[in-house]
Formats: C-alpha cells, structure tokens, sequence
C-alpha cells in the first residue's frame, strides 16, 4: 500500500443481510477503485474491510448509510484498519 491508500473496517446494522448488501458493497467499492473485502456477521450485521485513496473511502462510507434497495442502515461504525493483509481485489467472504 502507497501513502495515500487508507484502510478503514467497518461495521454496517440495520436490515442488510437478505438485502444483496455484500453484491452491492462489493459493486460500489469496484467502481470506486477499493480493495477489500465484505462479510455477513452472526448476529445480522455486515462487516467490511475497505481500501484505497482517502476519497473513495469517504464516499463509499456515505454510499453505506443507504445501501441496495430493501436495506435499512440503523448505523454504520468505522475504525482505522492496518494496511497489513489487503487483498488486491474486492472479495466477498462467506
């Protein structure tokens, strides 16, 4: 990772499992040029690693507040990530 690549791990509740939320992560971060990865949790909530330039991950953090249709974001929590171990593409993990 480069300087001005940033990571951020972020945890989205609300109605986002059952929704296409990971389909639609992953799309979003594609065009957005981010790197990362997306999961469904146990307890209903969606967790995703993103990273790229500070300014695509600050829309993509805007885009999560309104996520796929059906989806209903009761919050969206953000933490700076190490840029350790980033895949160099966008996965959704199971």
């Amino acid at each position: 990772m480069t300087d001005d690549r940033k990571a951020a791990l972020v945890h989205i509740s609300g109605r986002v499992q059952g929704v296409s939320f990971r389909i639609w992560t992953r799309a979003q971060a594609q065009r957005l040029g981010l790197t990362g990865w997306v999961r469904n949790e146990d307890d209903g909530s969606v967790t995703a690693l993103i990273a790229g330039p500070e300014g695509a991950i600050a829309t993509m953090l805007k885009q999560f507040w309104h996520g796929p249709v059906g989806a209903s974001v009761s919050s969206v929590e953000t933490q700076s990530a190490p840029p350790g171990e980033i895949p160099s593409e966008f996965l959704i993990k199971t």
